[in-house]
């Protein structure tokens, strides 16, 4: 179990901020699902539950995902349902139960960057943004990769409003057990985004796989040749789930399955 000098329950996102910065041994809650799975002293925690960051709407681009909105919201919500599919579904449906996932936020699953992550490679896939208190807007890929960790707090996640065909493909060793690797594909306006992740690490975009595809004239026909070079793209590694080599044959077998669902 994680613990913490003082509770800070902040009433405005400037004033959760302010608090945050005060101090490197000071930190943002979201569901503290995964945090208390950690041994970690905290001076201060800093809680958003009274900042209405639980929501999913819409604009004439967008859908806009507060950091506050648990991943049961993503699940069983019909907007995202109507324009990405079953995506979010499929990826959240095993993980733990119901009252794990009514629990767990999105906003600390992806500023955590969790390798292990069965949403972020869906809101990778679907071209996502992040939206930062004092960072601003920037793509999810870009903030994935950067090394440093940020004092901020992440607001929203913004993803573009395109109707899309998707699929998320996974294996696991047990049915509520973290995925052994994990993929989403998203089809839209003739391009298709890839995103691979539980590698073990950090979800990322195969983008040379893509380049291929959306470059080809047949799809259908050059599968095999994306299948061939998404191996050598993607860094993939071994870890008491799976070895290197398993990973690379699930991840091959994983993506023609996936790029077929897509494309019929």
């Amino acid at each position: 179990m994680f613990s913490f000098s003082k509770f800070f329950l902040a009433s405005s996102i400037e004033e959760a901020y302010s608090e945050l910065v005060k101090n490197k041994k000071n930190i943002i809650l979201g569901g503290t699902s995964y945090l208390r799975m950690g041994n970690t002293a905290w001076n201060v925690a800093i809680d958003l539950s009274n900042l209405n960051l639980n929501y999913i709407l819409e604009d004439e681009e967008t859908i806009s995902i507060g950091a506050m909105t648990t991943f049961r919201n993503l699940e069983t919500n019909s907007l995202l349902k109507e324009y990405f599919g079953d995506i979010f579904l499929t990826a959240l449906k095993d993980i733990i139960g119901v009252q794990f996932r009514s629990n767990v936020t999105v906003g600390a699953t992806v500023f955590s960057k969790y390798g292990f992550s069965d949403l972020i490679p869906v809101l990778l896939s679907l071209n996502a943004k992040i939206k930062l208190f004092n960072g601003g807007v920037l793509s999810l890929e870009d903030f994935l990769n950067e090394k440093e960790i940020r004092k901020d707090i992440l607001v929203e996640i913004i993803i573009p409003k395109k109707i899309s065909k998707t699929s998320f493909q996974c294996v696991r060793k047990s049915k509520t057990d973290y995925s052994v690797v994990n993929l989403a594909i998203s089809y839209s306006e003739n391009k298709i985004t890839i995103a691979v992740g539980s590698r073990p690490g950090k979800a990322m975009l195969a983008q040379k796989t893509m380049d291929i595809l959306n470059n080809s004239e047949n799809i259908e026909k050059d599968i095999i040749n994306a299948i061939k070079y998404i191996g050598d793209e993607i860094p993939l590694d071994s870890n008491m789930r799976g070895s290197k080599t398993y990973r690379e044959l699930l991840l091959t077998a994983l993506l023609k399955k996936g790029i077929q669902e897509v494309l019929n």
